[in-house]
């Protein structure tokens, strides 16, 4: 048998956008523009990290292979570091990943 829904329960549930907006503020203001630059930047860090596993390579090949330290790698995929369009293209290249722009 399955579990009866309450929809007046549902009903006073917030969304992920209310949730942001109480906690950051409403998008285009300084704290939610800060705030999504970082959670794009742990995204497209967590995509390179896991290609990184998927090609096989520990932090030091990737490193070595950009002719970066693995520190530096190191703090990329735990977002502690900004990382520039260039590494980004640099690192997506040594793991196998393909860039495409589409408008």
């Amino acid at each position: 048998m399955r579990p009866k829904i309450d929809k007046s329960k549902i009903a006073k549930l917030s969304t992920a956008n209310e949730m942001l907006n109480e906690k950051y503020g409403k998008t285009g203001t300084p704290v939610r523009d800060a705030f999504e630059a970082r959670a794009k930047a742990w995204y497209y860090a967590e995509v390179l990290k896991e290609a990184r596993k998927v090609a096989g390579m520990t932090q030091q090949n990737l490193a070595d292979r950009i002719g970066k330290k693995r520190e530096y790698i190191a703090s990329l995929e735990k977002g502690e570091t900004d990382m520039q369009l260039s590494t980004f293209i640099l690192i997506s290249e040594a793991v196998g990943l393909k860039i495409a722009l589409t408008c």
